[in-house]
């Protein structure tokens, strides 16, 4: 059964007899003897694959704490003979793109690690396998139930803060790249598996790859998306508001002016914008069916100095959405002329205008257009492991496919594994889930890259 894009058929004559003698359930799945082995090598490596994943779970990649699992990484592709480069983000190599987001912490620590794999000839279409190492704060550890940090496999799930988003899906390009090298062959395409920070906040790490020259035919990102492909993503920027008020004693409170009951009708003012914009998916189609596409997230608010006094100041952040097509900054021009309205209509606001700051993410949604020869590829590859059609749906979150899709101008394919609470408590990842997107991953790498013999 060959493939688009797939040359090795020929080579699988002077295949070794155990990569032959191959289980019945892949001969099921394939009719190609190279892919068979390929797909035999998946589950040979599949423990050592689910002891690579706890390992970078155990490493807590919060925000500016990075380092450590991407030297980790990066020792994993050097044992593979991969061409390492490791470097710094720095904001002033990716400020003047149309795709940097605000940063609002130290990029110090912020380093990124991609691995190459280069045939001596390339007769195959190159790739890259994209995944980010950062996750989000583990919010009060009492409501874990183990320990955010120490990966726990329980009823068939991995529970741990990054298993899903996006550990897992990081350790299945390593080792689908590694099922098709343990079959007895190598992809005839260059590769470029990419370990990237500032996923969650900005999608910096991956613009900075695309910035120091990374580019491929195609790019796959194992997100942890339910075994199906993103068909759309939505944009998202963040934002904080500062309010001021007068402070006053509480026995004399009417005459003092509270700054968290200011920020309070400013976030209601937002949510008639968010409204809004929701009445407009319509003239989306990728976001007409979905009730609530475009989220406003206040996530985080302070405010005051003493219980007993009128609020001076208030502060809150928030997240807000926007469809594909539209540009970061007209959502940023909405958002301010929203508040400024809201608080030019207000006494206790029109004399002390709130403030509108900009920082993380800046970025824009896209769309994947229904066929072209990636995406035949990762669905004839699904199809072929879950004996039935590959789903795609909308995303209202980010993803760092943006960056391939806007910019590198390239079919970016988001698609990963079974998940549950990504960014919540007890976060986990579906086991047998991660070795059928495993399987697929093999699959896809082989048929999109050909094959050539190890050497």
């Amino acid at each position: 059964m060959l493939r688009s894009g797939y040359v090795g058929a020929r080579l699988t004559r002077g295949a070794r007899r155990d990569q032959m003698d191959l289980p019945q359930e892949f001969a099921r799945m394939t009719q190609d003897p190279a892919e068979a082995a390929i797909l035999a090598a998946v589950d040979r490596n599949f423990d050592a694959q689910i002891a690579f994943t706890q390992e970078l779970v155990r490493r807590p990649s919060l925000r500016g704490a990075e380092a450590p699992v991407q030297d980790f990484v990066h020792d994993a592709y050097r044992a593979r003979g991969l061409a390492v480069d490791r470097w710094r983000v720095r904001e002033a190599d990716i400020a003047a793109h149309p795709g940097f987001s605000p940063v609002a912490v130290s990029y110090e620590n912020a380093w990124n690690v991609v691995g190459t794999w280069r045939p001596e000839v390339e007769r195959g279409r190159s790739l890259i396998l994209n995944a980010h190492v950062d996750v989000v704060p583990t919010g009060p550890e009492d409501m874990w139930t183990d320990p955010p940090f120490e990966p726990v496999i329980r009823d068939g799930w991995l529970y741990g803060r990054g298993s899903a988003d996006m550990k897992a899906g990081h350790a299945a390009n390593l080792f689908a790249f590694d099922a098709i090298r343990a079959a007895g062959f190598a992809p005839a395409g260059r590769v470029h598996l990419q370990s990237v920070v500032e996923e969650e906040s900005t999608g910096n790490g991956t613009l900075s790859t695309h910035l120091r020259g990374y580019a491929a035919d195609a790019a796959l990102i194992p997100e942890p998306e339910d075994e199906m492909l993103v068909r759309a993503n939505a944009g998202v920027v963040w934002f904080a508001v500062e309010v001021r008020g007068r402070p006053a004693h509480t026995r004399v409170m009417g005459e003092g002016v509270n700054a968290i009951d200011l920020a309070y009708r400013l976030i209601s003012a937002l949510r008639g914008l968010e409204a809004r914009r929701n009445a407009e998916r319509v003239a989306h189609p990728h976001f007409a069916a979905l009730e609530h596409p475009l989220n406003l997230n206040i996530g985080r608010i302070e405010g005051g100095d003493w219980a007993s006094m009128a609020p001076a100041w208030c502060r809150f952040e928030a997240r807000f959405a926007l469809y594909p097509g539209e540009r970061a900054a007209d959502t940023r021009a909405m958002v301010e002329a929203c508040v400024a309205e809201a608080a030019a209509a207000d006494p206790a606001l029109a004399n002390r205008p709130p403030t509108v700051t900009w920082h993380g993410f800046m970025a824009e949604g896209y769309v994947l257009e229904p066929g072209g020869d990636a995406e035949a590829a990762l669905a004839g590859a699904h199809a072929d492991v879950f004996a039935a059609p590959l789903r795609s749906f909308t995303s209202p979150a980010y993803l760092d496919s943006r960056v391939h899709a806007l910019y590198d101008r390239i079919p970016a394919l988001c698609y990963g594994p079974n998940c549950r609470d990504i960014h919540g408590v007890d976060e986990a990842v579906e086991i047998e889930s991660v070795r059928r997107v495993t399987r697929t991953i093999a699959l896809f790498i082989a048929r999109w890259c050909g094959l050539t013999p190890a050497r």
